[in-house]
């Protein structure tokens, strides 16, 4: 007999595009449990994901390197008992932990709730910390697959997969003023997304600019390149490879604002890195290129069509390749062109 969980602690803080496979899971409890009150817990970097989010009633933030002094900084011991007495003092009645570290699992136990779950595989030990603890199989090499299991476990009901994300007015009228300024129509532009915080995830850069060259020339549309400021370079470089008109929207938008220029794209052509994934869960038209990372696991979800890879379907349960035919560089221009025409067509 299943549960009718009242309030429900989501334990999610990082990375980016893991948040966003996670999405699912949120969709699933929400549709399952519709009266119980769900908190998120988040890195604060990320938690402008989650804002306005309809399926969630509290966001609580997860700020890790504080965190992580704890045991030789005084406020960061405070920081910590802080954050241990406000998950006890809400007396969740259901923890679900999708990070799958000793730090979240041992939240899990620490906020005193007697229904546990997490992953079996849960790295650092951090099984131990579980009373329910849910396997990985062949059936669920996704992730997406994997975060509904565990929600599934729950006593979950409706695991079918629907990403959502909140509507931000304000993210809207600042990035409406971003194209004006710049002259950019939407859904009359193609976006590049050339970096990742893992350099052995990012496609080469001279092949960014001649990628860029074929698609001016053939779509006569104007590409955005986005990223962080640290990411600037990058792009400059790219810029004084490529004959193509390219803008450099590197450090202009937050987050809120990234997730509203991705969603009015007519293309998006990514690295495996979080604002791509983004673009996949919005249903943007997406090039997405995988290297070391396990494209079964974390691939846009059900869209094939959208993936360059190595043999992505051959890797099992790993995580991480280390075979030199799964790098980044073993992908040329003119398979992710071939994937850019399939999705221009659309």
């Amino acid at each position: 007999m299943s549960e009718n969980f009242k309030n429900i602690l989501l334990i999610k803080p990082s990375s980016l595009g893991d948040v966003v496979l996670a999405l699912p899971a949120l969709s699933a409890l929400h549709r399952s449990f519709p009266d119980a009150k769900i908190s998120w817990l988040i890195r604060s970097e990320f938690a402008p994901l989650l804002e306005n989010h309809p399926y969630l009633n509290e966001v609580i933030l997860f700020d890790r390197k504080l965190l992580g002094k704890a045991w030789f900084h005084p406020r960061a011991l405070a920081s910590l008992l802080s954050l241990i007495r406000r998950l006890r003092s809400s007396k969740f009645d259901a923890v679900i932990d999708l990070q799958g570290l000793f730090r979240t699992a041992s939240l899990s136990w620490l906020s005193g709730c007697k229904k546990r779950f997490g992953m079996a595989n849960a790295r650092e030990f951090g099984h131990i910390f579980y009373t329910r603890k849910v396997a990985q199989d062949e059936n669920c090499i996704h992730l997406v697959d994997f975060y509904l299991k565990i929600v599934q476990a729950t006593g979950a009901s409706d695991i079918s997969v629907e990403f959502v994300f909140g509507e931000n007015h304000k993210a809207v009228e600042s990035v409406n003023i971003l194209f004006k300024n710049h002259g950019i129509q939407s859904k009359k532009y193609i976006v590049f997304i050339p970096g990742s915080a893992h350099s052995d995830k990012c496609w080469p850069v001279e092949r960014f600019a001649e990628l860029a060259d074929r698609i001016s020339s053939q779509f006569a549309l104007p590409i955005l390149a986005v990223g962080t400021s640290s990411e600037k370079n990058t792009v400059e470089e790219i810029k004084s490879i490529s004959n193509a008109s390219i803008t450099d929207f590197t450090g202009l938008t937050n987050l809120k604002e990234l997730v509203v220029l991705l969603k009015s794209a007519r293309l998006v052509v990514s690295n495996d890195t979080g604002p791509g994934h983004i673009a996949a869960a919005l249903g943007a038209p997406l090039v997405m290129m995988f290297s070391w990372s396990n494209p079964a696991r974390i691939a846009p979800y059900g869209k094939s069509e959208c993936m360059v890879a190595s043999e992505p379907y051959s890797r099992g349960l790993g995580i991480k390749s280390t075979d030199p035919k799964h790098s980044v560089k073993t992908i040329t221009v003119d398979q992710v062109y071939q994937k850019v025409c399939e999705q221009m067509s659309k």
